[in-house]
């Protein structure tokens, strides 16, 4: 469950329906499919192929990749729109994150998986089994992998998670087809969780996907509904400092949403900053510093401490939630954090209800976070 700075991004589109009567359009034949939460791809269905597009997040005016899905046991199609042709289902891919290792095991395709990137990261058990057993091969790093393994290695596809719209390494002159999860750049827990349905696609579990997708949706919302009357919400701050920079969750970003939902008063809900932004670190202390609770995230061997923090940096004492020991920590080398919440988001909002509102969820026990040590 260790991180690297690149899975951090660490970000959180699939399809509500598939493509059943309700929320059906035609155009030209074909079928557009109902995406729910999602706002970063689009599919449409035809009779001999699927158009799945995927929306630029740098660039909103252009595409980041098209793909035209063909049935493997079929020929190509003499009247094929322009698009990167994948053949499906797939059946040897490389993930170069652990969040789609993630969902490869939730679909029930964890076989296909043959290689990875960044392994040292990945702490999921089937992944550790393969790479023991040399079913699946470690790549190098995800910004720049081998390509000689991976050329090696002869995947159908590999999934990437681009940090832009730059070439990813040398893998586009491999001619291997990429398919580019951009889900971590969506604003809202469930319209990351949808990008499961978009991976669905590529390997022929969509009805599956469905009934996944449908279940994280009731129980987000009914967690979230949790706090609908609640009039008392406690004002939050997160993370910490990084150099000499302190990394804030915008009010219309992820983790903004989350907040919200889970009946915080955070204390930037009303900045305007969709994803993260650079503030100093008195700049957080005049807006945070009588924040009724503090939440940290971090990666290290042994539990942090309310001296370790102070050790760390002395004016961090200063905060109103370290006076009155209000933190909550959440230590992701021992945690599944960052392999479930992308695709499990309503585990984290229960965290977050019961560390907010205890009274609502009085039997559940934290998964993620957990009050710093005294």
């Amino acid at each position: 469950m260790r991180r690297s700075a690149f899975c951090l991004i660490s970000v959180f589109i699939f399809l509500l329906v598939s493509c059943g009567q309700k929320g059906k359009t035609q155009q030209e034949g074909k079928e557009n499919c109902r995406v729910e939460y999602a706002t970063g791809y689009t599919v449409r269905r035809g009779a001999d192929y699927t158009e799945v597009s995927i929306r630029d997040p740098w660039d909103t005016t252009k595409l980041l990749a098209h793909y035209v899905l063909v049935a493997r046991d079929r020929e190509l199609p003499a009247d094929l729109p322009p698009g990167i042709v994948v053949r499906v289902p797939l059946e040897r891919v490389v993930a170069a994150t652990s969040v789609h290792c993630g969902w490869l095991e939730m679909l029930g395709v964890r076989d296909e998986l043959i290689g990875v990137c960044e392994s040292r990261y990945i702490d999921l058990d089937f992944v550790r089994r393969g790479l023991a057993e040399g079913k699946i091969t470690d790549i190098g790093e995800a910004s720049a992998p081998d390509v000689e393994k991976l050329i090696e290695l002869e995947p159908d596809a590999m999934i990437t998670s681009p940090l832009s719209n730059a070439p990813y390494g040398r893998v586009e002159k491999t001619g291997i087809p990429q398919i580019k999860c951009v889900d971590y750049m969506e604003s809202t827990p469930l319209g990351r969780a949808e990008w499961i349905r978009f991976q669905a696609l590529f390997f022929g579990k969509e009805a599956l996907a469905d009934s996944l997708f449908k279940e994280i949706v009731e129980s987000y919302n009914t967690v979230k509904a949790l706090v609908d009357s609640v009039e008392e919400r406690p004002s939050v701050v997160t993370e910490m400092k990084y150099g000499s920079m302190w990394y804030i969750s915008g009010g219309r970003s992820y983790m903004g949403r989350f907040l919200q939902d889970a009946g915080a008063g955070y204390c930037w809900k009303d900045d305007e900053h969709a994803g993260s932004f650079p503030l100093s670190f008195e700049s957080v202390f005049e807006q945070g510093g009588e924040a009724d609770f503090w939440l940290i995230k971090y990666n290290r061997a042994q539990e942090m401490s309310y001296e370790d923090l102070k050790r760390e940096y002395t004016p961090y004492a200063n905060f109103a939630a370290w006076k009155k020991h209000n933190i909550f920590t959440c230590n992701t080398g021992v945690v599944p954090y960052y392999e479930e919440v992308p695709i499990r988001p309503d585990y984290l909002l229960k965290d977050l209800v019961k560390i907010f509102h205890p009274e609502l969820l009085p039997d559940y026990q934290l998964r993620y976070y957990s009050k710093m040590k005294e």
